[in-house]
Protein backbone atom coordinates (compact mmCIF):
# COMPACT_ATOMS: atom_id res chain seq x y z
CA UNK A 1 0.00 0.00 0.00
CA UNK A 2 2.62 2.55 0.65
CA UNK A 3 4.59 1.76 -2.34
CA UNK A 4 1.64 2.24 -4.42
CA UNK A 5 1.48 5.63 -2.54
CA UNK A 6 4.94 6.54 -3.37
CA UNK A 7 4.58 5.37 -7.02
CA UNK A 8 1.35 7.85 -7.23
CA UNK A 9 3.36 10.61 -5.82
CA UNK A 10 6.38 9.61 -8.04
CA UNK A 11 4.33 9.86 -11.62
CA UNK A 12 2.45 12.65 -9.73
CA UNK A 13 5.39 14.62 -10.19
CA UNK A 14 6.62 13.57 -13.02
CA UNK A 15 3.27 14.87 -14.49
CA UNK A 16 3.87 17.89 -12.88
CA UNK A 17 7.30 18.55 -13.80
CA UNK A 18 6.03 17.58 -17.53
CA UNK A 19 2.85 19.40 -17.05
CA UNK A 20 4.94 22.68 -16.16
CA UNK A 21 7.70 22.02 -18.63
CA UNK A 22 5.34 21.94 -21.58
CA UNK A 23 3.51 24.68 -20.30
CA UNK A 24 6.92 26.81 -20.31
CA UNK A 25 8.03 24.76 -23.32
CA UNK A 26 4.36 25.95 -25.03
CA UNK A 27 4.95 29.80 -23.86
CA UNK A 28 8.25 30.14 -25.63
CA UNK A 29 7.52 28.45 -28.79
CA UNK A 30 4.56 31.04 -28.78
CA UNK A 31 7.66 33.19 -27.92
CA UNK A 32 10.01 33.35 -30.62
CA UNK A 33 6.37 32.83 -33.24
CA UNK A 34 4.86 36.04 -32.04
CA UNK A 35 5.53 38.70 -34.29
CA UNK A 36 8.15 41.21 -33.26
CA UNK A 37 5.71 43.87 -35.30
CA UNK A 38 1.96 43.71 -34.97
CA UNK A 39 0.38 43.45 -38.67
CA UNK A 40 -0.28 47.05 -39.89
CA UNK A 41 2.78 48.10 -38.37
CA UNK A 42 4.98 50.54 -40.04
CA UNK A 43 8.02 48.55 -41.77
CA UNK A 44 10.71 49.42 -38.97
CA UNK A 45 14.11 50.35 -40.24
CA UNK A 46 17.05 48.63 -37.61
CA UNK A 47 20.58 50.46 -37.62
CA UNK A 48 23.53 48.50 -36.07
CA UNK A 49 26.76 50.05 -35.55
CA UNK A 50 29.66 48.87 -34.34
CA UNK A 51 29.06 50.75 -30.96
CA UNK A 52 26.11 48.35 -30.59
CA UNK A 53 25.82 45.22 -27.68
CA UNK A 54 22.71 42.91 -27.86
CA UNK A 55 21.31 44.97 -25.40
CA UNK A 56 21.35 48.11 -27.12
CA UNK A 57 19.70 45.97 -29.64
CA UNK A 58 17.00 45.58 -27.45
CA UNK A 59 16.86 48.77 -26.23
CA UNK A 60 16.25 50.13 -30.07
CA UNK A 61 13.27 47.57 -30.34
CA UNK A 62 11.69 47.79 -27.36
CA UNK A 63 9.33 50.33 -28.30
CA UNK A 64 8.08 49.14 -31.76
CA UNK A 65 8.54 45.44 -30.77
CA UNK A 66 5.74 43.60 -29.59
CA UNK A 67 5.45 42.69 -25.77
CA UNK A 68 5.49 38.39 -27.10
CA UNK A 69 8.06 39.02 -29.85
CA UNK A 70 10.41 40.69 -27.19
CA UNK A 71 10.49 38.17 -25.22
CA UNK A 72 10.74 35.80 -27.85
CA UNK A 73 13.87 37.48 -29.00
CA UNK A 74 15.87 37.84 -25.65
CA UNK A 75 15.35 34.22 -25.13
CA UNK A 76 16.50 33.24 -28.20
CA UNK A 77 19.64 35.57 -27.24
CA UNK A 78 20.43 34.25 -23.96
CA UNK A 79 20.17 30.85 -25.16
CA UNK A 80 22.07 30.72 -28.59
CA UNK A 81 25.23 32.97 -29.71
CA UNK A 82 23.91 36.40 -30.49
CA UNK A 83 26.84 38.04 -32.27
CA UNK A 84 25.96 42.03 -33.18
CA UNK A 85 26.72 42.46 -36.76
CA UNK A 86 26.53 45.90 -38.14
CA UNK A 87 23.98 46.86 -40.91
CA UNK A 88 20.84 48.65 -41.49
CA UNK A 89 18.29 45.64 -41.24
CA UNK A 90 14.44 46.46 -42.61
CA UNK A 91 11.94 44.48 -40.37
CA UNK A 92 9.18 43.98 -41.87
CA UNK A 93 5.42 43.75 -39.79
CA UNK A 94 4.28 40.19 -39.20
CA UNK A 95 8.02 38.85 -39.05
CA UNK A 96 8.32 36.03 -36.40
CA UNK A 97 10.59 36.92 -33.49
CA UNK A 98 12.70 33.57 -34.69
CA UNK A 99 13.29 35.03 -37.90
CA UNK A 100 14.21 38.18 -36.75
CA UNK A 101 16.56 36.36 -34.72
CA UNK A 102 18.10 34.63 -37.25
CA UNK A 103 18.35 37.93 -39.80
CA UNK A 104 19.91 39.91 -37.21
CA UNK A 105 22.50 37.49 -36.36
CA UNK A 106 23.24 36.08 -39.73
CA UNK A 107 23.67 39.84 -40.69
CA UNK A 108 20.90 39.36 -43.73
CA UNK A 109 20.77 43.49 -44.20
CA UNK A 110 19.00 45.63 -46.81
CA UNK A 111 20.80 47.56 -48.84
CA UNK A 112 20.69 51.77 -49.32
CA UNK A 113 20.86 53.24 -52.43
CA UNK A 114 23.71 56.29 -52.28
CA UNK A 115 24.34 59.07 -54.80
CA UNK A 116 27.41 60.59 -55.97
CA UNK A 117 26.98 64.06 -57.13
CA UNK A 118 27.44 66.78 -59.04
CA UNK A 119 29.69 69.20 -56.27
CA UNK A 120 32.09 71.47 -55.91
CA UNK A 121 34.55 70.00 -52.67
CA UNK A 122 35.45 66.96 -51.19
CA UNK A 123 33.76 67.71 -48.29
CA UNK A 124 30.21 68.27 -49.89
CA UNK A 125 31.42 64.89 -51.64
CA UNK A 126 31.63 63.36 -48.50
CA UNK A 127 28.95 64.76 -46.86
CA UNK A 128 26.40 63.47 -49.37
CA UNK A 129 27.72 59.93 -49.89
CA UNK A 130 28.19 58.88 -46.00
CA UNK A 131 24.54 60.61 -45.67
CA UNK A 132 22.70 57.52 -45.58
CA UNK A 133 26.05 55.37 -44.33
CA UNK A 134 27.51 54.21 -41.42
CA UNK A 135 31.21 55.73 -42.66
CA UNK A 136 31.60 59.21 -41.01
CA UNK A 137 32.20 61.47 -43.46
CA UNK A 138 34.77 63.59 -41.88
CA UNK A 139 37.04 60.33 -42.06
CA UNK A 140 35.98 60.38 -45.96
CA UNK A 141 36.75 63.73 -46.20
CA UNK A 142 40.13 63.33 -44.38
CA UNK A 143 41.16 60.37 -46.78
CA UNK A 144 40.11 62.35 -50.08
CA UNK A 145 43.12 65.12 -49.17
CA UNK A 146 45.46 62.84 -48.34
CA UNK A 147 48.15 62.28 -50.20
CA UNK A 148 49.00 58.47 -49.35
CA UNK A 149 45.34 58.35 -49.40
CA UNK A 150 44.64 58.93 -52.56
CA UNK A 151 47.80 57.68 -54.23
CA UNK A 152 46.44 54.16 -53.02
CA UNK A 153 43.76 55.01 -55.59
CA UNK A 154 45.61 55.32 -58.15
CA UNK A 155 45.55 59.17 -58.20
CA UNK A 156 46.62 62.30 -56.26
CA UNK A 157 44.58 65.08 -54.11
CA UNK A 158 43.94 67.18 -57.37
CA UNK A 159 42.58 64.31 -59.72
CA UNK A 160 40.64 62.06 -56.85
CA UNK A 161 38.10 63.41 -58.46
CA UNK A 162 37.98 61.58 -61.26
CA UNK A 163 37.57 58.36 -59.66
CA UNK A 164 34.07 59.34 -59.18
CA UNK A 165 31.44 59.23 -61.52
CA UNK A 166 28.19 60.63 -60.95
CA UNK A 167 25.05 58.15 -60.94
CA UNK A 168 22.90 56.58 -57.90
CA UNK A 169 24.52 53.21 -56.38
CA UNK A 170 23.30 50.23 -54.22
CA UNK A 171 25.58 49.31 -51.35
CA UNK A 172 25.23 48.45 -47.50
CA UNK A 173 25.01 50.91 -45.12
CA UNK A 174 28.17 49.50 -43.13
CA UNK A 175 30.43 49.95 -45.87
CA UNK A 176 33.73 50.81 -45.13
CA UNK A 177 35.79 53.53 -46.49
CA UNK A 178 38.38 50.55 -48.78
CA UNK A 179 35.14 49.32 -49.60
CA UNK A 180 33.73 52.16 -50.89
CA UNK A 181 36.68 53.00 -52.88
CA UNK A 182 37.06 49.67 -54.35
CA UNK A 183 33.10 50.12 -55.26
CA UNK A 184 33.49 53.76 -56.88
CA UNK A 185 37.15 52.40 -58.61
CA UNK A 186 34.88 49.16 -60.07
CA UNK A 187 32.25 51.74 -61.38
CA UNK A 188 34.62 54.36 -62.95
CA UNK A 189 36.56 51.26 -64.97
CA UNK A 190 32.60 50.11 -66.20
CA UNK A 191 31.88 53.36 -67.15
CA UNK A 192 35.42 54.29 -68.55
CA UNK A 193 34.67 51.30 -71.26
CA UNK A 194 37.14 50.76 -74.69
CA UNK A 195 35.00 52.85 -76.63
CA UNK A 196 34.59 55.95 -74.66
CA UNK A 197 38.40 55.52 -74.19
CA UNK A 198 39.05 55.49 -77.74
CA UNK A 199 36.90 58.82 -77.82
CA UNK A 200 38.87 60.30 -75.52
CA UNK A 201 41.87 59.16 -76.96
CA UNK A 202 40.73 60.48 -80.51
CA UNK A 203 40.33 64.39 -78.58
CA UNK A 204 44.45 63.32 -77.65
CA UNK A 205 43.18 63.43 -74.02
CA UNK A 206 42.33 60.26 -71.59
CA UNK A 207 40.09 59.92 -69.14
CA UNK A 208 41.15 62.26 -66.11
CA UNK A 209 41.98 65.02 -68.61
CA UNK A 210 38.50 64.79 -69.88
CA UNK A 211 36.72 64.80 -66.52
CA UNK A 212 39.30 68.01 -66.24
CA UNK A 213 37.57 69.58 -69.11
CA UNK A 214 34.27 68.54 -68.27
CA UNK A 215 34.54 69.88 -64.79
CA UNK A 216 35.44 73.79 -66.17
CA UNK A 217 32.30 73.15 -68.84
CA UNK A 218 29.86 72.29 -65.80
CA UNK A 219 30.47 75.53 -64.51
CA UNK A 220 30.44 77.57 -67.86
CA UNK A 221 26.65 76.32 -67.94
CA UNK A 222 23.39 74.74 -66.81
CA UNK A 223 22.67 74.27 -70.34
CA UNK A 224 22.85 70.64 -71.66
CA UNK A 225 22.42 71.04 -74.93
CA UNK A 226 25.41 74.28 -75.18
CA UNK A 227 27.78 71.68 -73.67
CA UNK A 228 29.03 70.09 -76.68
CA UNK A 229 29.49 73.34 -78.02
CA UNK A 230 31.64 74.71 -75.28
CA UNK A 231 33.21 71.37 -75.28
CA UNK A 232 34.18 71.92 -79.14
CA UNK A 233 35.65 75.79 -78.73
CA UNK A 234 38.07 74.38 -75.67
CA UNK A 235 38.94 71.48 -77.66
CA UNK A 236 39.62 73.84 -80.70
CA UNK A 237 42.01 76.46 -78.28
CA UNK A 238 43.45 73.42 -76.73
CA UNK A 239 44.34 71.97 -80.38
CA UNK A 240 45.81 75.33 -81.80
CA UNK A 241 48.26 75.54 -78.27
CA UNK A 242 46.22 78.71 -76.84
CA UNK A 243 45.43 79.51 -73.24
CA UNK A 244 42.43 78.31 -72.37
CA UNK A 245 41.19 81.50 -70.59
CA UNK A 246 38.04 79.91 -68.56
CA UNK A 247 36.76 82.41 -65.96
CA UNK A 248 35.60 79.23 -63.55
CA UNK A 249 39.09 78.21 -63.49
CA UNK A 250 40.24 82.00 -61.93
CA UNK A 251 37.20 81.52 -59.52
CA UNK A 252 38.54 78.70 -58.51
CA UNK A 253 42.22 79.71 -57.93
CA UNK A 254 40.71 82.68 -55.96
CA UNK A 255 37.99 80.06 -53.92
CA UNK A 256 35.36 82.13 -55.00
CA UNK A 257 32.62 81.20 -56.61
CA UNK A 258 30.62 83.56 -55.95
CA UNK A 259 32.41 86.02 -58.40
CA UNK A 260 30.37 87.44 -60.84
CA UNK A 261 32.44 89.42 -62.75
CA UNK A 262 35.89 88.57 -63.46
CA UNK A 263 38.06 91.97 -63.43
CA UNK A 264 41.91 92.05 -64.77
CA UNK A 265 42.99 92.28 -61.25
CA UNK A 266 41.62 88.49 -60.39
CA UNK A 267 43.31 87.56 -63.62
CA UNK A 268 46.39 87.88 -61.90
CA UNK A 269 46.26 85.17 -59.61
CA UNK A 270 49.15 82.86 -59.74
CA UNK A 271 47.78 79.40 -59.54
CA UNK A 272 48.42 76.48 -62.26
CA UNK A 273 44.48 76.87 -61.87
CA UNK A 274 44.57 80.36 -63.70
CA UNK A 275 44.16 79.50 -67.30
CA UNK A 276 44.66 82.85 -68.06
CA UNK A 277 48.23 82.59 -67.08
CA UNK A 278 48.77 78.83 -67.28
CA UNK A 279 48.41 76.63 -70.86
CA UNK A 280 46.69 73.79 -71.22
CA UNK A 281 44.19 71.67 -68.32
CA UNK A 282 44.82 72.43 -64.67
CA UNK A 283 46.49 69.95 -62.90
CA UNK A 284 42.67 68.16 -61.97
CA UNK A 285 38.79 69.49 -61.63
CA UNK A 286 37.45 72.21 -60.55
CA UNK A 287 34.46 69.84 -59.15
CA UNK A 288 32.84 66.63 -59.92
CA UNK A 289 31.32 67.16 -63.36
CA UNK A 290 28.10 65.45 -64.69
CA UNK A 291 28.20 62.73 -67.10
CA UNK A 292 26.51 64.87 -69.35
CA UNK A 293 29.68 67.60 -69.65
CA UNK A 294 32.04 64.30 -69.86
CA UNK A 295 29.82 63.26 -72.87
CA UNK A 296 29.96 66.74 -74.32
CA UNK A 297 33.96 66.27 -74.58
CA UNK A 298 33.83 62.83 -76.10
CA UNK A 299 31.11 63.73 -78.47
CA UNK A 300 32.06 67.31 -78.63
CA UNK A 301 30.67 69.77 -81.70
CA UNK A 302 32.51 70.03 -84.58
CA UNK A 303 32.77 74.10 -84.81
CA UNK A 304 35.54 76.89 -85.72
CA UNK A 305 34.79 78.65 -82.38
CA UNK A 306 37.62 80.05 -80.33
CA UNK A 307 35.37 82.40 -78.11
CA UNK A 308 32.51 82.36 -75.53
CA UNK A 309 30.83 85.20 -73.40
CA UNK A 310 27.50 85.05 -71.46
CA UNK A 311 24.76 86.25 -73.65
CA UNK A 312 23.89 89.95 -72.06
CA UNK A 313 20.33 88.64 -71.22
CA UNK A 314 21.41 86.50 -68.86
CA UNK A 315 19.69 83.74 -69.78
CA UNK A 316 22.89 81.11 -68.96
CA UNK A 317 23.61 80.64 -72.71
CA UNK A 318 26.70 82.28 -74.44
CA UNK A 319 27.53 83.99 -77.33
CA UNK A 320 30.65 82.10 -79.77
CA UNK A 321 32.72 83.21 -81.56
CA UNK A 322 35.76 82.55 -84.45
CA UNK A 323 37.37 85.95 -83.97
CA UNK A 324 38.89 88.27 -81.44
CA UNK A 325 37.07 90.81 -82.95
CA UNK A 326 34.13 89.48 -83.06
CA UNK A 327 34.27 88.28 -79.89
CA UNK A 328 34.78 91.82 -78.41
CA UNK A 329 31.78 93.18 -79.47
CA UNK A 330 29.99 90.22 -77.53
CA UNK A 331 31.92 90.74 -74.59
CA UNK A 332 31.42 94.62 -74.49
CA UNK A 333 27.74 94.14 -74.84
CA UNK A 334 27.70 91.80 -71.73
CA UNK A 335 30.04 94.49 -69.86
CA UNK A 336 27.30 97.00 -70.86
CA UNK A 337 24.89 94.49 -69.12
CA UNK A 338 26.57 94.30 -66.39
CA UNK A 339 26.78 97.57 -65.34
CA UNK A 340 23.36 98.42 -66.51
CA UNK A 341 22.43 95.92 -63.38
CA UNK A 342 25.20 97.09 -61.39
CA UNK A 343 27.08 94.37 -61.33
CA UNK A 344 30.91 95.53 -60.10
Amino acid sequence: MVKTKKRHYIFGAIAAVLLIGGIVAYTFYRQINAPLLKEGQSTHILYIDSDDTPDSVFVKLDPVGTESGMKGLRFLANHYDFTVRTGRYVIEPGRKALDVFRQLRNGQQSPVMITVPEVRTVDRLAGRLTSKLMLDSAALAQALTDQAFCQKQGYDTATIFCLFVPNTYEVYWNISLDGLMQRMKKEHDAFWNDERRHKAEAQGLTPDEVVTLASIIDEETANNPEKPVIAGMYLNRLHRGMLLQADPTVKYALGDFTLRRILNKHLEVDSPYNTYKYPGLMPGPIRLPSVQAIESVLNPDHNDYLYMCAKEDFSGTHNFARTLAEHNQNARRYQQALNQRGIR
